[in-house]
């Protein structure tokens, strides 16, 4: 009778651990769903958000652990867990780190800055940051820090291509005077007289304005070098800003002052551009801030063809083209080009160059012509992934 009343509990006791395990399992599976379903929601582009959540499930029950710069992503992700009766402890890295010690902005400190998609020199060149952009400083790695740029893409920078700042330090750049370098590639000397080189400047550089006399002005980097830039190849920044006129055919005048320059995976600087690194610093020279990739841009602005109707396009307009969409397979953007008119488009491939969708012309471009997927209209267009410099003021805010 003993040995059947053991029997029993050891049985009810497996039961009861049964039912416990299972409830469990059935808790990690919703908690990994609502974190992955607020990811999607806050975090669809690794590019632009970061939100690397996991699960532990320890003898105290769930820990969140892992990091992400999205609080507001945390705040949702607690509440569904808490609607749902999940307890979890939060053990998230909320970016920036504590250990930048207040260091959380930073202003690119050379001509152009290569940012890499991990930490060390010989990754990926994800894309370039022009000296002067004001960026944020999410971590430090080793001698790398994670950056985000004003159109939101995430990166890694080695420290020579930054100047580390504070609150007060990036109010005080923000706030002072500056001058936009407008040539296509240039220097800045220790004296009017162009003795010595103090560094290379390119088209979009950012530089703060310390004094002008009728040919020069002086200015100063971001780390406090200073040095003298003619007056001829650039213009103080409200000046600029105020002659912006947001047309296409300034779109396409710049355009064309880049004809020839290298294509670089990764590039968005005059020294070398990829195909949507060019169309982003064109737009950028125009006093707009649009999203870095093809893949990005794709989204920006309003749909003008995807029917390879070129009558319907207008000068100023991006094309896209890559792979369509298949029963089985996404459809895939992989180049990008503007628009000029003529049957005509201006796109960074192998170099910078114009292409012409007519087929009688001596230019036309079969290749391109053949995977065309759409056009999208940028300029002047309201629109969240369009910033406008006037209006955002990214420069100063």
């Amino acid at each position: 009778m003993k040995r059947i009343l053991l029997t029993k509990a050891f049985v009810l006791i497996l039961i009861t651990l049964n039912n416990s395990c299972g409830v469990r399992m059935g808790q990690k599976k919703v908690l990994a769903s609502e974190i992955e379903q607020i990811k999607n929601t806050f975090a669809p582009d690794k590019r632009t958000a970061l939100f690397n959540i996991d699960v532990l499930d320890g003898p105290s029950g769930f820990t969140l652990i892992g990091e992400t710069n999205l609080p507001r992503a945390i705040d949702s992700l607690e509440v569904v867990l808490s609607e749902k009766g999940i307890v979890a402890t939060n053990e998230v890295n909320v970016l920036p780190a504590d250990n930048l010690e207040g260091m959380t902005k930073a202003v690119i400190n050379i001509s152009a800055a290569n940012l890499r998609s991990y930490p060390k020199h010989s990754a990926e060149l994800a894309t370039q940051a022009t000296l002067g952009t004001v960026v944020n400083v999410l971590k430090k790695e080793g001698d790398w820090y994670l950056i985000q740029t004003p159109d939101k893409y995430l990166a890694w920078v080695d420290p020579g291509g930054i100047q580390l700042m504070n609150n007060a330090e990036i109010t005080a750049w923000k706030s002072s005077e500056k001058i936009i370098y407008t040539n296509t590639y240039g220097h800045a000397f220790s004296s009017i007289d162009a003795e010595n080189r103090i560094s290379d400047i390119v088209a979009g550089s950012i530089l703060k304005l310390v004094g002008s006399d009728e040919s020069h002005f002086k200015i100063a980097f971001p780390d406090g070098r200073q040095a003298y830039i003619s007056k001829d190849e650039a213009q103080e920044y409200e000046t600029w800003l105020s002659s912006l006129d947001y047309t296409a055919n300034s779109l396409i005048e710049t355009s064309k002052t880049l004809m020839g320059v290298p294509y670089l995976w990764g590039g968005t600087s005059t020294k070398g551009v990829d195909c949507s690194g060019y169309t982003k610093t064109i737009y950028f020279l125009n006093g707009m801030v649009i999203p870095r990739d093809a893949s990005q841009q794709v989204h920006a602005g309003k749909p003008v063809d995807s029917i390879a109707d070129f009558s319907k396009l207008e000068k100023g307009d991006l094309l896209f083209f890559g792979r369509k969409a298949t029963d089985s397979t996404a459809e895939k953007v992989v180049h990008v080009g503007m628009w000029i008119g003529d049957k005509q488009f201006i796109h960074s491939s192998e170099m910078v160059r114009i292409s012409s969708v007519d087929k009688e012309s001596p230019n036309y471009d079969a290749f391109n012509v053949g995977r065309y997927l759409r056009t999208q209209r940028l300029l002047n267009e309201d629109d969240p992934l369009l910033q406008n410099l006037t209006i955002n003021q990214p420069i100063k805010d």
